[in-house]
């Protein structure tokens, strides 16, 4: 696969529609032509202390960012036309799918493909897991700012240049 967009979403609490960043990085002809990353207003606004503790993200963090419709706006000319890749694509399918239907838009039906699934099938046992952290390192990607959604995205985008 060589033109894709992968993208990460983090959630404010257990809520798949509560997106309160996302992160896109577009590839065409197998390399990184741009990135996108955006706090969001989540709905309903509330933060979970579990899903604080994972991505570090708090209500006074996005309390005067822009809502999920705002911020679709600007991303969806950026992946128009491509396939979009997540690790653990059920996850973030799931929060785009319940975001686009709690600001009643209509879904354009983006196919996605998952490099959770991918490494499971590439890697086999050959990994003690297949989290990101983990199959990052194995495609030879310092994933240091893991939980951060663009972070997450760029490693997604580096494992499914190598295994998808």
């Amino acid at each position: 696969m060589r033109d894709f967009a992968a993208i990460d979403f983090e959630t404010a609490n257990g809520q798949r529609s509560s997106v309160c960043s996302v992160g896109v990085v577009v590839v065409r002809d197998g390399k990184v032509r741009d990135t996108f990353y955006s706090l969001i207003r989540p709905r309903p606004n509330y933060y979970s202390r579990f899903t604080t503790a994972i991505h570090g993200l708090t209500y006074e963090d996005t309390a005067e960012a822009p809502d999920f419709a705002e911020v679709w706006r600007e991303v969806a000319p950026l992946i128009e036309g491509l396939p979009l890749v997540a690790h653990n694509s059920p996850f973030d399918e799931g929060c785009l799918r319940a975001a686009f239907a709690l600001y009643d838009m209509p879904y354009p039906g983006y196919r996605f493909y998952c490099t959770c699934r991918a490494s499971r099938r590439v890697f086999g046992r050959q990994l003690p897991n297949h989290q990101l952290h983990t199959v990052s390192a194995a495609c030879g990607f310092d994933l240091s700012r893991h939980h951060h959604a663009l972070a997450d995205a760029e490693a997604c985008a580096h494992i499914a240049l190598r295994i998808l």
